[in-house]
Protein backbone atom coordinates (compact mmCIF):
# COMPACT_ATOMS: atom_id res chain seq x y z
CA UNK A 1 0.00 0.00 0.00
CA UNK A 2 1.41 3.11 -1.23
CA UNK A 3 0.71 7.18 -1.90
CA UNK A 4 1.85 9.47 -4.12
CA UNK A 5 0.94 13.33 -4.85
CA UNK A 6 2.09 14.93 -7.63
CA UNK A 7 4.38 18.29 -7.93
CA UNK A 8 1.10 20.52 -7.69
CA UNK A 9 -0.13 19.30 -4.85
CA UNK A 10 -0.11 21.92 -2.54
CA UNK A 11 3.00 20.18 -0.05
CA UNK A 12 5.14 19.36 -2.76
CA UNK A 13 4.35 23.37 -3.63
CA UNK A 14 5.98 23.87 -0.53
CA UNK A 15 8.41 21.27 -0.75
CA UNK A 16 9.41 23.19 -3.99
CA UNK A 17 9.47 26.63 -3.15
CA UNK A 18 11.71 25.24 -0.28
CA UNK A 19 13.97 23.64 -2.56
CA UNK A 20 14.28 26.41 -5.06
CA UNK A 21 15.50 28.48 -2.26
CA UNK A 22 17.71 26.03 -1.56
CA UNK A 23 19.50 25.95 -5.28
CA UNK A 24 19.51 29.61 -4.51
CA UNK A 25 21.42 29.34 -1.73
CA UNK A 26 24.13 27.32 -3.45
CA UNK A 27 24.35 29.59 -6.10
CA UNK A 28 25.47 31.93 -4.10
CA UNK A 29 27.74 30.40 -1.53
CA UNK A 30 28.55 26.71 -2.78
CA UNK A 31 29.34 26.17 1.32
CA UNK A 32 26.12 27.49 2.37
CA UNK A 33 24.05 26.52 5.34
CA UNK A 34 20.39 26.96 5.52
CA UNK A 35 16.96 25.30 6.33
CA UNK A 36 13.41 26.82 5.21
CA UNK A 37 10.19 26.12 6.15
CA UNK A 38 7.17 26.78 3.90
CA UNK A 39 3.71 27.09 5.14
CA UNK A 40 1.11 27.76 1.85
CA UNK A 41 -2.40 28.32 1.01
CA UNK A 42 -5.03 30.25 0.44
CA UNK A 43 -3.69 33.68 -0.92
CA UNK A 44 -0.28 33.42 1.15
CA UNK A 45 2.94 31.79 1.81
CA UNK A 46 4.53 31.76 5.06
CA UNK A 47 8.61 31.26 4.41
CA UNK A 48 10.94 31.15 6.99
CA UNK A 49 15.00 31.12 6.58
CA UNK A 50 17.85 29.94 8.65
CA UNK A 51 20.50 30.86 6.07
CA UNK A 52 24.25 31.93 5.97
CA UNK A 53 23.23 33.61 2.70
CA UNK A 54 20.98 36.83 2.28
CA UNK A 55 17.57 36.46 0.17
CA UNK A 56 16.00 39.46 -1.25
CA UNK A 57 12.58 39.93 -1.35
CA UNK A 58 12.16 40.04 -5.02
CA UNK A 59 14.55 36.74 -5.09
CA UNK A 60 11.57 35.32 -3.29
CA UNK A 61 8.66 37.02 -4.81
CA UNK A 62 10.13 35.19 -7.93
CA UNK A 63 10.45 31.83 -6.88
CA UNK A 64 6.81 31.75 -5.26
CA UNK A 65 5.25 33.00 -8.33
CA UNK A 66 6.69 30.35 -10.76
CA UNK A 67 5.81 27.94 -8.22
CA UNK A 68 2.58 29.22 -7.36
CA UNK A 69 1.53 32.09 -9.22
CA UNK A 70 0.40 35.52 -7.57
CA UNK A 71 -0.06 35.12 -4.16
CA UNK A 72 1.21 37.56 -1.44
CA UNK A 73 4.61 36.01 0.54
CA UNK A 74 5.28 36.51 4.11
CA UNK A 75 9.10 36.36 4.55
CA UNK A 76 11.63 35.82 7.88
CA UNK A 77 14.97 35.17 6.79
CA UNK A 78 17.33 34.61 9.86
CA UNK A 79 20.74 33.62 10.02
CA UNK A 80 21.79 29.98 11.29
CA UNK A 81 22.48 29.86 15.08
CA UNK A 82 26.22 30.74 15.66
CA UNK A 83 26.77 27.25 17.58
CA UNK A 84 25.76 25.57 14.59
CA UNK A 85 27.77 27.62 12.06
CA UNK A 86 30.79 26.56 14.57
CA UNK A 87 30.04 23.04 13.76
CA UNK A 88 30.71 23.05 9.77
CA UNK A 89 33.86 25.86 10.06
CA UNK A 90 37.09 23.99 9.81
CA UNK A 91 35.25 20.75 7.98
CA UNK A 92 32.43 18.85 6.88
CA UNK A 93 30.62 17.11 9.70
CA UNK A 94 27.04 15.96 10.39
CA UNK A 95 24.67 18.81 11.04
CA UNK A 96 21.94 16.97 13.07
CA UNK A 97 21.20 14.06 15.29
CA UNK A 98 19.08 11.34 13.90
CA UNK A 99 18.05 8.08 12.81
CA UNK A 100 17.49 7.00 9.34
CA UNK A 101 16.82 4.08 7.52
CA UNK A 102 16.35 3.16 3.46
CA UNK A 103 13.89 0.18 1.93
CA UNK A 104 14.80 -1.19 -1.14
CA UNK A 105 11.78 -0.35 -3.50
CA UNK A 106 8.60 -2.69 -3.55
CA UNK A 107 7.03 -3.64 -7.34
CA UNK A 108 3.77 -1.80 -6.15
CA UNK A 109 5.74 1.44 -5.01
CA UNK A 110 7.43 1.88 -8.23
CA UNK A 111 4.25 0.85 -10.27
CA UNK A 112 2.53 4.02 -8.65
CA UNK A 113 5.33 5.84 -9.24
CA UNK A 114 5.18 5.49 -12.88
CA UNK A 115 1.00 5.73 -13.27
CA UNK A 116 1.30 9.09 -11.02
CA UNK A 117 4.14 10.42 -13.51
CA UNK A 118 2.17 9.21 -16.54
CA UNK A 119 -1.34 11.30 -15.28
CA UNK A 120 0.64 14.26 -14.73
CA UNK A 121 2.03 14.38 -17.99
CA UNK A 122 -1.36 14.80 -19.38
CA UNK A 123 -2.99 16.47 -16.15
CA UNK A 124 0.09 19.16 -14.57
CA UNK A 125 -2.88 20.22 -11.70
CA UNK A 126 -3.18 18.85 -8.14
CA UNK A 127 -3.49 14.81 -7.73
CA UNK A 128 -2.87 12.21 -5.35
CA UNK A 129 -3.01 8.44 -6.28
CA UNK A 130 -2.74 5.16 -4.18
CA UNK A 131 -2.68 1.67 -4.77
CA UNK A 132 -3.40 -0.79 -2.21
CA UNK A 133 -2.93 -4.01 -3.71
CA UNK A 134 -4.96 -4.71 -7.12
CA UNK A 135 -6.85 -1.17 -5.81
CA UNK A 136 -6.35 1.69 -7.45
CA UNK A 137 -7.41 5.18 -6.67
CA UNK A 138 -7.13 8.48 -8.67
CA UNK A 139 -8.06 12.16 -7.29
CA UNK A 140 -6.72 14.10 -9.76
CA UNK A 141 -8.05 17.82 -10.39
CA UNK A 142 -9.20 19.63 -13.59
CA UNK A 143 -9.16 16.08 -15.60
CA UNK A 144 -11.69 14.31 -17.44
CA UNK A 145 -12.63 11.74 -15.63
CA UNK A 146 -14.29 9.39 -18.70
CA UNK A 147 -10.47 9.59 -19.99
CA UNK A 148 -8.89 8.66 -16.88
CA UNK A 149 -11.52 5.98 -16.16
CA UNK A 150 -10.45 4.76 -20.11
CA UNK A 151 -6.74 4.82 -19.12
CA UNK A 152 -7.20 2.71 -15.61
CA UNK A 153 -10.66 1.12 -16.53
CA UNK A 154 -10.09 -0.64 -12.82
CA UNK A 155 -9.61 2.46 -10.59
CA UNK A 156 -11.69 4.43 -8.08
CA UNK A 157 -10.88 7.90 -9.90
CA UNK A 158 -12.22 10.78 -8.22
CA UNK A 159 -14.72 9.48 -6.03
CA UNK A 160 -16.24 12.99 -5.37
CA UNK A 161 -16.65 14.44 -8.32
CA UNK A 162 -14.77 16.68 -10.53
CA UNK A 163 -12.44 19.23 -8.09
CA UNK A 164 -10.63 21.97 -8.67
CA UNK A 165 -7.70 21.33 -6.52
CA UNK A 166 -4.15 24.12 -5.80
CA UNK A 167 -3.48 26.20 -2.86
CA UNK A 168 -6.96 27.45 -3.00
CA UNK A 169 -8.36 24.59 -1.81
CA UNK A 170 -5.99 23.07 0.49
CA UNK A 171 -2.95 24.12 2.42
CA UNK A 172 0.75 22.68 1.58
CA UNK A 173 3.43 22.63 4.16
CA UNK A 174 7.37 21.11 3.46
CA UNK A 175 7.89 17.70 4.62
CA UNK A 176 4.48 16.86 5.27
CA UNK A 177 4.22 13.70 2.48
CA UNK A 178 7.38 12.00 3.30
CA UNK A 179 5.50 8.75 2.47
CA UNK A 180 5.07 9.70 -1.01
CA UNK A 181 9.02 10.79 -1.49
CA UNK A 182 10.36 7.64 0.76
CA UNK A 183 7.95 5.02 0.70
CA UNK A 184 8.83 2.45 3.58
CA UNK A 185 12.31 4.70 3.93
CA UNK A 186 10.37 7.16 6.14
CA UNK A 187 12.36 7.59 9.65
CA UNK A 188 12.59 11.20 11.68
CA UNK A 189 14.06 13.35 9.29
CA UNK A 190 12.53 15.79 6.46
CA UNK A 191 14.42 15.45 2.65
CA UNK A 192 13.61 19.33 1.42
CA UNK A 193 14.69 23.05 2.49
CA UNK A 194 17.64 21.92 3.69
CA UNK A 195 21.40 22.00 2.88
CA UNK A 196 23.69 18.94 2.47
CA UNK A 197 25.63 19.46 5.64
CA UNK A 198 22.07 18.07 7.31
CA UNK A 199 21.75 14.26 7.77
CA UNK A 200 18.10 14.35 6.80
CA UNK A 201 19.05 14.97 3.46
CA UNK A 202 22.50 13.64 2.72
CA UNK A 203 22.43 10.31 5.03
CA UNK A 204 18.64 9.68 3.95
CA UNK A 205 19.85 9.81 0.49
CA UNK A 206 22.83 7.57 1.37
CA UNK A 207 20.71 5.31 2.93
CA UNK A 208 18.43 4.93 0.13
CA UNK A 209 20.55 4.53 -2.09
CA UNK A 210 22.44 1.29 -0.42
CA UNK A 211 19.27 -0.18 0.04
CA UNK A 212 18.24 -0.03 -3.29
CA UNK A 213 21.79 -1.22 -4.52
CA UNK A 214 22.31 -4.23 -1.58
CA UNK A 215 18.18 -5.17 -1.36
CA UNK A 216 18.51 -4.84 2.04
CA UNK A 217 17.36 -2.74 4.64
CA UNK A 218 20.25 0.08 6.05
CA UNK A 219 19.48 1.42 9.48
CA UNK A 220 21.84 4.54 10.39
CA UNK A 221 22.08 6.81 12.89
CA UNK A 222 24.22 10.10 13.88
CA UNK A 223 24.90 12.73 15.96
CA UNK A 224 25.40 16.39 15.75
CA UNK A 225 29.38 16.78 14.84
CA UNK A 226 30.09 13.41 13.77
CA UNK A 227 32.50 12.71 10.74
CA UNK A 228 31.91 9.07 9.90
CA UNK A 229 28.54 7.51 8.99
CA UNK A 230 28.69 3.79 8.00
CA UNK A 231 32.36 3.58 8.06
CA UNK A 232 32.48 6.07 5.16
CA UNK A 233 33.48 9.99 5.94
CA UNK A 234 30.61 12.66 6.17
CA UNK A 235 32.29 14.67 3.46
CA UNK A 236 31.75 11.21 1.37
CA UNK A 237 28.07 10.95 1.81
CA UNK A 238 27.74 14.54 1.20
CA UNK A 239 29.43 14.03 -2.07
CA UNK A 240 27.28 11.12 -3.07
CA UNK A 241 24.11 12.91 -1.92
CA UNK A 242 25.49 15.57 -3.96
CA UNK A 243 26.08 13.89 -6.88
CA UNK A 244 22.41 12.39 -6.67
CA UNK A 245 20.64 16.01 -6.35
CA UNK A 246 22.79 17.14 -9.13
CA UNK A 247 21.62 14.53 -11.63
CA UNK A 248 17.99 15.45 -10.85
CA UNK A 249 18.60 18.85 -11.73
CA UNK A 250 18.70 20.28 -8.12
CA UNK A 251 17.02 20.28 -4.92
CA UNK A 252 13.98 22.29 -6.66
CA UNK A 253 13.30 18.63 -8.95
CA UNK A 254 14.16 16.31 -5.83
CA UNK A 255 11.40 18.01 -4.56
CA UNK A 256 8.89 17.45 -7.14
CA UNK A 257 9.16 13.65 -6.87
CA UNK A 258 11.30 12.50 -3.81
CA UNK A 259 13.30 9.66 -4.15
CA UNK A 260 11.14 7.59 -6.50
Amino acid sequence: MIEKVNPSHPDKMADRIAGALVDLAYKKNENCKIAVEVLIGHGLCHIIAETSETFSEEEVKEIVKRIAGEIRVNLKVVKQDQQLALNQKDKLRCGDNGIFKGVPLTNEQQKLSKIAREIYQKYQSDGKYILDGNKLIICQSNADNQELKQLHPQAIVNPLGEWTGGTDVDTGATNRKLGSDMADSVTGGGLHGKDLSKGDVSINIYAFLKAQKTGEVIQLSCAIGDEFIDGKSYSDVVEIAKQYINNLGGFEKLAEWGLY
